[in-house]
């Protein structure tokens, strides 16, 4: 059974930081390739970004040098770092992991990017 959940999401200001984090309860967390998503206002659900075991990372074009997800494996959590966040980032996102065919979410957590 794997449960995900993720925190830190609120009302910022153009320009400004923040950091998610999504806490994975389950098996062999640091095996696992974690992956970030979002779904803004009337947008399709993307994929942000995601961290693999090894570390390695990938990431959508829009959020490049801006957005770095990682994980610390000795707390069972990946985090999304948000740098100069952008009104287009305002959106619900959600924590994801992929197991044996299945995909697991979180129940996300709201950014909204206002000035």
């Amino acid at each position: 059974q794997v449960q995900l959940v993720e925190s830190g999401g609120r009302l910022v200001r153009p320009g400004e930081s923040l950091t998610l984090s999504c806490m994975f309860n389950g098996s062999a967390f640091s095996t696992r390739t974690m992956n970030w998503y979002r779904q803004g206002p009337e947008n399709p659900r993307e994929m942000v970004g995601s961290i693999g075991a090894a570390g390695g990372t990938n990431y959508l074009d829009s959020v490049k040098g801006r957005f770095t997800i990682s994980r610390d494996n000795s707390k069972n959590t990946v985090y999304l770092q948000m740098n100069n966040l952008k009104p287009e980032d305002t959106a619900i996102y959600y924590c994801n992991v992929r197991i044996m065919g299945l995909h697991h979410w979180g129940q996300g957590t709201a950014v909204t990017v206002s000035s």
